[in-house]
């Protein structure tokens, strides 16, 4: 982990096509950075499929931190298009190409446009954590209350 100017942290990168864009950031404050279709023509996803769109970039994203990959709001809001599987994670020790599935949710079949901003990537730490196994565990208030057990009176 290095830090370069403003970043904390230094994320090295491949460009593995000729379409590939580096990732940008919508405002100096935004805390995801914009991955684009790295794409010669455009593509045609219809209602409910679901297609890959290579970025055409690698990464290495630093030990103790991983990428997670969001849907961009406006993409999802406007024209019904985000990741399939919701968030992907995208852990440190991964080498290959960051492509994003992207699902229509839609009722209209939609178009991927070359170089067109299609998913968001957070950089996040995360812990590394220990499982011990026990034959009991402690109480709390609400216990095994779930599915909205905390929004009731």
């Amino acid at each position: 982990m290095e830090k370069t100017g403003n970043a904390d942290v230094t994320v090295r990168f491949r460009r593995v096509s000729e379409y590939a864009r580096i990732p940008t950031r919508g405002s100096e404050k935004a805390a995801g950075y914009d991955l684009y279709a790295a794409l010669e023509a455009p593509v045609r996803i219809k209602p409910h499929e679901t297609v890959k769109i290579d970025t055409g970039l690698q990464f290495e994203i630093p030990d103790g931190y991983f990428a997670a990959i969001y849907a961009r709001s406006g993409l999802a809001a406007k024209e019904g298009l985000r990741p399939a599987n919701c968030t992907g994670v995208c852990d440190s020790d991964y080498r290959g190409n960051y492509i994003v599935a992207l699902h229509n949710d839609s009722e209209d079949e939609r178009i991927v446009e070359p170089g067109e901003r299609i998913a968001q990537m957070v950089v996040i730490p995360y812990l590394s954590v220990s499982f011990s196994e026990s034959s009991d565990l402690s109480d709390t208030e609400r216990g095994t209350g779930g599915f909205g057990s905390t929004g009731r009176m």
